[in-house]
């Protein structure tokens, strides 16, 4: 039994020895722990200070590529390495080391395939009060659009088998944290969460620059993810509200008709007649965009077993 611990940086010459020096190199149940340093495009010598710091394997990229790819080029890596489980940390030593044994005992135990580190987001002192309320609110939107319990869906601190890995597929460019919820709940891929806990933050996050950033950021990839993987029930939701606008409408004219004022409402009648063509259309839209996502499940497997042969 292999575990990987990888970690994606940019730019972490500085803090990256202190958070590879705590990674714990024995864990009960593992046979073998190795680190992975994925350096993503970073210009301050990242890769040699991984390399010194006592890394098993420094992965550069040609690039840099943001979080999300980062991770993924991680994930590609580590199933390479032979990982048959992958733990995710941050390079700002942000996660407690010490609790990666407490973050794959699920796994080992067979009670999960994917872990996730819940950071009590709602009680962290160095997270401002708003902050803390958007991650509150983030998290359970995404849990009920996933469809898995995840008190704390932005933390980065997590593990997997290396069958989740392989059907692992992040398209944000953004982060993938949300994102590979939200598709693990469409794979029904048991997902566990554990506490754990967090040290003092080193410097300001370099993802979330700003609450606006991270409420348009978060709610493009919520929205993007859920209509990519559940498309029909988006599509008839949204089709469903103009249908009943317009059917309302079209009542709203008929009660007027019927009390002889019909000819004074007649704009009620075309915009009814839009709104119901519309709403029509749009679960027509989401049957097309059903059969899609049919077509990219078949697309998905089939690159699932590639990787599959090829790791």
């Amino acid at each position: 039994m292999k575990l990987i611990i990888q970690i994606p940086c940019f730019n972490e010459a500085q803090s990256l020895p202190g958070t590879i020096a705590l990674l714990p190199r024995q864990i009960d149940g593992v046979d073998e722990v190795q680190i992975l340093v994925i350096d993503d495009g970073s210009v301050d010598g990242t890769a040699e200070v991984a390399r010194q710091s006592g890394a098993d394997f420094v992965y550069s990229l040609p690039h840099h590529t943001g979080l999300a790819g980062a991770f993924a080029a991680g994930l590609d890596e580590s199933l390479k390495l032979g990982a048959d489980i992958i733990v995710n940390t941050d390079a700002d030593n942000q996660y407690f080391a010490g609790d990666i044994p407490d973050l794959v005992r699920p796994i080992l135990n067979g009670e999960a395939e994917m872990v996730i580190g819940d950071r009590g987001v709602a009680t962290l002192e160095y997270f401002a009060p708003i902050k803390r309320r958007l991650q509150t609110i983030g998290s359970r939107v995404v849990s009920r659009v996933a469809g898995v319990d995840v008190p704390d869906a932005t933390s980065g601190f997590r593990a997997l088998t290396r069958e989740t890995a392989l059907r692992t597929l992040v398209l944000s460019n953004y982060s993938y944290t949300l994102e590979t919820i939200i598709q693990a709940g469409s794979r029904k891929t048991s997902v566990a969460h554990v506490p754990v806990k967090t040290n003092p933050p080193e410097r300001p996050s370099r993802l979330m620059r700003g609450i606006s950033e991270y409420i348009i950021n978060s709610s493009v990839t919520i929205l993007r993810s859920f209509t990519l993987y559940r498309p029909l029930r988006v599509f008839f939701l949204v089709g469903l509200i103009i249908f009943l606008v317009g059917f309302v409408l079209a009542v709203r004219y008929l009660i007027f008709a019927l009390q002889g004022d019909g000819a004074g409402h007649v704009q009620s009648v075309i915009i009814a007649a839009v709104l119901l063509i519309i709403g029509f259309q749009t679960w027509l839209i989401g049957l097309v965009a059903d059969l899609i996502s049919f077509n990219r499940k078949i697309l998905e497997e089939i690159l699932y077993r590639v990787k599959k042969i090829l790791n």
